[in-house]
C-alpha cells in the first residue's frame, strides 16, 4: 500500500492563541519534516503515534502525548489507523512548557476536554464555556508530568542494535545476558547502560515495546491469546496483566472502546 502525504496547516500564524486540529489517519499516512512558529501537542486518542523530532524517535500510546516546541522540525507517520488530535499553542503560551521535545502524561481532565472538543469539532474556542475549557487544558499541559520519551532510543551503536533487534521481534524472550554477549560486554555493564542511556531497565523498555506492539495488534483480527503468544508471553493472563498495568483497562476493553 502506497504512503499518502498529510496536508499541513497552511497559515503562517494561528487564527487563535489555542487552535485544535482533528483527523482520522489511515495506515501509511505521513507528514514530511516541517516546522512552524507555534508549539503543538500531538496526541493519538487511539493507536500509537510515531514521530521523528530532530534526531530523536518518539512513539506514544494514548495515555501520553508528544510536545513539539515552536520552530522544532518534526515529521509524523502512521503505522496503523489513528484518531489524531493536535493542540496548537501561540508562542506566548509555550513559555511555561518544556523547551525541548518530550512526552507528556495526559490527565483524565485533558483527555475529556480533547474528546469533547473533537466530538463537537471545536477548532477555535469561541463560546465562553469553551474558552474556559481551553484555559483549563493549557493549565493541565503546564502541569503535566514530563517524560523524555515513552520508548526512548539509544545513541551508542551497540545498544541501538539491540533495541532495533527487539523492535523487529517484540516477542523475543532472550534474556539480558544473551544481548550482552551479542555486544561483547558483561550483563551488569549492559544493565547499567540501559539505565544510563534510556532511563529505565531492560525489562521496562521491553515491556513498553510490547505494550505499543499490543495496541497495534489489537487493531487486527488476532485473538488476545494469539497476541500474547506473539509477544512472548507464556499465557494470556500474564499479557492481560501487563496491558492492564500500562493502559488501565484490559485488551478486550481497549479493543471495544478504542478511544481513550
Amino acid at each position: 500500500m502506497a504512503s499518502k502525504h498529510i496536508d499541513l496547516l497552511d497559515f503562517s500564524e494561528l487564527p487563535s492563541p489555542v487552535y485544535f486540529r482533528y483527523a482520522d489517519f489511515n495506515t501509511h499516512e505521513y507528514a514530511s519534516a516541517h516546522r512552524h512558529p507555534w508549539g503543538t501537542l500531538e496526541y493519538s486518542a487511539n493507536g500509537v503515534l510515531h514521530m521523528e523530532i530532530g534526531s530523536s524517535r518518539f512513539m506514544s500510546p494514548p495515555q501520553y502525548a508528544v510536545w513539539v516546541p515552536p520552530q522544532i522540525e518534526h515529521s509524523f507517520y502512521s503505522n496503523q489507523p489513528i484518531n489524531y488530535r493536535a493542540v496548537c499553542l501561540a508562542p506566548a503560551l509555550c513559555q511555561e512548557l518544556p523547551q525541548q521535545a518530550c512526552t507528556l502524561a495526559i490527565s483524565d481532565i485533558l483527555k475529556a476536554i480533547l474528546k469533547d472538543f473533537a466530538a463537537r469539532d471545536v477548532k477555535i474556542p469561541e463560546q465562553d464555556p469553551d474558552k474556559r475549557l481551553a484555559q483549563v487544558l493549557v493549565d493541565q499541559l503546564q502541569q503535566a508530568p514530563v517524560h523524555q520519551c515513552y520508548l526512548p532510543y539509544a545513541s551508542s551503536p551497540g545498544l541501538l542494535a539491540i533495541l532495533e533487534a527487539l523492535q523487529a521481534e517484540p516477542g523475543n524472550n532472550q534474556p539480558l545476558a544473551h544481548w550482552a554477549g551479542q555486544v561483547h560486554v558483561s550483563e551488569r555493564t549492559l544493565a547499567r547502560q540501559f539505565v544510563r542511556e534510556l532511563g529505565m531497565s531492560f525489562g521496562e523498555w521491553r515491556q513498553r515495546l510490547r505494550f505499543l506492539a499490543a495496541i497495534e495488534a489489537l487493531e487486527r483480527s488476532q485473538t488476545v491469546q494469539e497476541i500474547a503468544f506473539d509477544l512472548g508471553y507464556s499465557s494470556s493472563s500474564a499479557f492481560i496483566a501487563m496491558f492492564q498495568r500500562q493502559a488501565g483497562c484490559t485488551p478486550e476493553h481497549y479493543r471495544r472502546h478504542r478511544v481513550f
